[in-house]
């Protein structure tokens, strides 16, 4: 590409193209939309020819990383044979792969609803929850419990689950959510407001979804939804007895236990599945992202055979379409994915790496507006910023901590997202080598922070 033609493309993209929550325009390497034709491994490289570190695998979801023939061969080979699967009929890689997720989820009598990506997958499960009520006699069961700053996905039923991320307040933007969601808080290590005066987590957030069943009437509720862990409310690990706590309280009322592992499937956390990690079953599970690694878009919601038997036999079907749910070429992308992860032990490497990860990271403590560091279950880590360590005190707005976060990892050649919360979360292919250089520049990012901050 010559420098006539990165201009113009950078000049096309200024004008024409709307990135996602952020302005447009800006196509500068200080904050702006970087313009990239070209990633290996955790490396991406610009129409410039610069290198940038993929702190967050693209958006959570880059798994094997960067650059794997593999996949664009199986799309392709597949796209050869059959590219669309009409109305009423499945491909044989839709088949494979539907069955090969309910082996690695371990429930054989599991059935597969492909959609096109992890809002959908969201989407689809609150509706499939609320008619699996329906065909079981239960129709007023309609309401969904979620948590205070998480993130379910973009469209306005998922916008209304407690959307907001660290801490902050449902948006207002789009006029008045769906109604019928619940809020309670979740997990916090840093600044548990529940557990503050005792100095340890008592599980009052796994009480508080109790607490909110029994208000509205478990006759009234659907669903409970909550990520195993939440990126979007700062990468908190739960008590080891929270996700038990919260399947022990679904199944003594009656509700649906729904984990979104859009993020934290396949391998983010170590294990196959995040759920798996506290040996429980959910009954309904959302994944997208890893599926594919990102090299097509998928998403699917994964229905425990006690809620797809459900259906077998009724006289209502689960009346809900999505065009490109099961579409062949992505479903042949997600098979070649899962081998690749099986055959090179992505999941054990992201445990290995993980902790790598975490210990590295816990030397940037020396840096004073370091007030936490948290991680330790695969690649899923987070360094959080304060203006008092002691206090945990946040940073001020006017401090403007995301705009110079922001610009400082992009100085040192880190793409990613900044803020109170730094997410770190490479692809699972990452080398000892490659975290301790993150590491370095994330050193470099806190430096300059605290230089202009005048700390």
């Amino acid at each position: 590409m010559t420098a006539t033609d990165t201009s113009n493309l950078k000049d096309l993209a200024g004008k024409h193209f709307w990135p996602h929550s952020k302005l447009g325009g800006d196509m500068s390497r200080e904050s702006g939309v970087q313009l990239v034709t070209g990633a290996d491994g955790v490396w991406v490289r610009d129409a410039d020819g610069y290198e940038w570190f993929d702190t967050l695998s693209g958006l959570w979801l880059v798994n094997i990383g960067h650059g794997r023939r593999e996949i664009a061969d199986a799309v392709h080979r597949q796209m050869l044979e059959l590219s669309f699967s009409p109305h009423d009929t499945v491909s044989a890689s839709t088949a494979q792969l539907a069955s090969r997720l309910a082996e690695l989820a371990g429930d054989p009598e599991q059935r597969t609803y492909f959609v096109s990506g992890g809002s959908e997958a969201n989407e689809t499960a609150l509706k499939l929850a609320r008619h699996y009520h329906r065909v079981r006699g239960e129709p007023g069961r309609w309401k969904v419990i979620s948590r205070r700053g998480s993130y379910h996905g973009s469209t306005m039923a998922c916008t209304s689950l407690g959307r907001g991320g660290n801490g902050q307040s449902v948006p207002v933007d789009f006029g008045p959510l769906v109604p019928g969601n619940i809020h309670v808080p979740g997990p916090n290590q840093h600044n548990c407001h529940l557990c503050a005066q005792s100095g340890e987590c008592t599980l009052a957030c796994a009480d508080e979804v109790e607490r909110a069943v029994n208000h509205e009437g478990a006759h009234t509720v659907a669903a409970v939804i909550a990520e195993p862990i939440s990126a979007a409310s700062g990468i908190h690990l739960p008590h080891p007895d929270y996700w038990p706590r919260l399947r022990k309280i679904c199944d003594d009322t009656g509700v649906l236990l729904i984990a979104d592992e859009v993020i934290t499937g396949f391998g983010r956390t170590g294990r196959m599945f995040a759920m798996e990690h506290w040996n429980v079953q959910p009954d309904l599970r959302t994944v997208a992202k890893g599926l594919t690694s990102g090299y097509y878009p998928i998403g699917a919601v994964l229905a425990s055979g006690q809620v797809s038997e459900a259906f077998d036999g009724a006289s209502e079907t689960f009346k809900h379409l999505v065009t490109f749910g099961g579409n062949p070429p992505a479903a042949a992308a997600a098979l070649a994915n899962l081998d690749i992860m099986v055959n090179e032990d992505m999941c054990g490497r992201s445990k290995n790496m993980g902790n790598y990860l975490f210990e590295r990271l816990n030397t940037l403590r020396s840096h004073s507006i370091v007030g936490d560091v948290r991680g330790g279950l695969g690649l899923l880590s987070a360094i959080q910023l304060v203006a008092n360590r002691e206090t945990k005190q946040a940073f001020p707005a006017a401090a403007k901590i995301e705009q110079c976060a922001t610009k400082a990892m992009r100085r040192h050649g880190l793409l990613g997202r900044a803020g109170e919360v730094i997410p770190v979360a490479p692809p699972l292919c990452i080398s000892p080598n490659e975290i301790d250089e993150a590491v370095v520049r994330f050193d470099k990012v806190l430096s300059d922070l605290e230089a202009e901050l005048g700390l």
